[in-house]
């Protein structure tokens, strides 16, 4: 399953690409995708926060 990669193509703001490049050295991860990886992994395996993550508006880059 950790070879099951593939490219996707992100469009992310500048203040994103840095809150994941801050998770990615306070918790060693090797990389920012692996960091988005693992945020996408805790929104599947938390299915009662798919409605506070998903529809909750924030709109931080307005």
């Amino acid at each position: 399953m950790a070879q099951d990669k593939q490219q996707v193509d992100l469009q992310l703001k500048p203040y994103q690409i840095e809150y994941l490049e801050s998770m990615m050295e306070k918790y060693t991860i090797p990389d920012t995708g692996k960091a988005l990886r693992c945020m996408i992994d805790y929104a599947i395996s938390e299915t009662r926060q798919e409605r506070m993550i998903f529809e909750v508006v924030r709109c931080l880059g307005c």
